[in-house]
């Protein structure tokens, strides 16, 4: 059942945002209304939505009680009764999911890091592989991907490789994404058929706001050096790599794609950001342990979440026993939202439960 005094609140609370609005506020507090008003506003329309369809649904079981004598009556009033009670339903599942807590960082951009783990060269191929279906997925949808850091295996695919993801709802749709990702299959190399298993380790980051995460000059070591490795004449030519150290924290981040240093500052800087939040949320996520708990899987980057097994055609998420025969269709990013969207339902059935606990 849902709380109606909490819907009621909410109604109230987002009547006196849209009178704030109407009454020339000034700039910062029209911006931190607007904010508040596009949040609220796709929760405020559903809980309207119920509200007339539950009110409708009481005029049709009034009409089929008023009309015991006429049987066409009753059976229209009996009809419309049915499809208003499927309505309410879905209505009221909608508004649940719309009170759940959120996630501040949900609508934030993200840095993608693709590291290949346990397997050799064969790893590194399937690290090309996981971020070839990230890409795919991306366009898909209408994000942007833009390297920031890249080293490529030796017969190709990635050692490691690290991009920021921006569009809409980018963290919502790939945090689930985390872990280590497995793969079963017959190496090219391999004269003998047998299949091997490699894998590698994906950590999605929320890209920080600059009011998440205040970083000072005076807490950054920064060192230049010479980019090394393939990349044509500019490599070894000038110091354009950028090291940076954040010495409060520890964290350390290197970016050398660019031949402009300043450019690779501006990304270095652009991932420490994202690492430092990161580093944020998880202490406080750790001091939450009904938030730890609630997560899809333990959230642990050392936790093995998929399965790409390549004899079979098949993808399986351990975190939610979910098992599809479309690996073809996930790799090319065509069907990767079905696996997330499993992921993400099961995520919100955990929460409800939660909440009703």
């Amino acid at each position: 059942m849902l709380a109606q005094a909490k819907l009621d609140t909410l109604l109230v609370r987002f009547a006196e945002i849209e009178h704030r609005m109407s009454s020339n506020p000034d700039a910062a507090t029209y911006v931190r209304l607007s904010r508040e008003y596009a949040e609220l506003d796709p929760l405020v329309t559903t809980v309207r939505a119920l509200r007339k369809a539950e009110e409708e649904l009481a005029g049709a079981e009034l009409m089929i009680a008023e009309a015991a004598g006429d049987r066409e009556m009753r059976e229209l009033a009996e009809a419309e009764r049915e499809a208003l009670t499927a309505r309410v339903a879905e209505l009221t599942q909608a508004v649940r999911i719309g009170l759940l807590p959120k996630d501040s960082a949900d609508k934030n951009d993200a840095i993608l890091e693709v590291r290949a783990g346990t397997g050799g060269d064969e790893a590194a191929l399937f690290a090309g592989d996981l971020f070839r279906m990230y890409q795919r997925y991306a366009d898909l949808r209408g994000w942007k991907v833009e390297l920031l850091s890249a080293s490529a295996g030796e017969v190709g695919g990635f050692k490691e490789v690290i991009a920021s993801v921006t569009g809409e709802n980018v963290f919502a749709r790939l945090k689930f994404e985390s872990g280590v990702h497995r793969v079963q299959r017959v190496p090219e190399t391999e004269s003998g058929g047998r299949i091997h298993t490699s894998a590698a380790t994906v950590a999605v980051l929320p890209q920080a706001e600059d009011v998440d995460v205040e970083i000072l000059d005076a807490d950054l070591r920064i060192d230049t050096y010479r980019a090394s490795g393939a990349g044509g004449q500019h490599v070894n030519t000038t110091d354009s790599a950028v090291r940076i150290t954040h010495l409060p924290t520890g964290i350390v981040v290197a970016v050398q794609d660019e031949r402009s240093q300043h450019k690779n500052k501006a990304k270095a800087l652009q991932l420490l950001r994202a690492r430092i939040y990161d580093a944020q949320r998880e202490k406080a996520a750790s001091e939450r342990t009904e938030t730890r708990r609630l997560q899809v899987g333990s959230g642990d980057r050392s936790e093995r979440i998929r399965t790409y097994n390549f004899p079979q055609g098949r993808v399986t998420d351990h975190r939610i026993g979910l098992t599809l025969y479309k690996l073809e269709q996930i790799l090319s990013g065509e069907a990767l939202d079905e696996v997330i969207e499993a992921l993400i339902v099961d995520h919100q059935a955990t929460l409800m439960a939660a909440e009703e606990g």
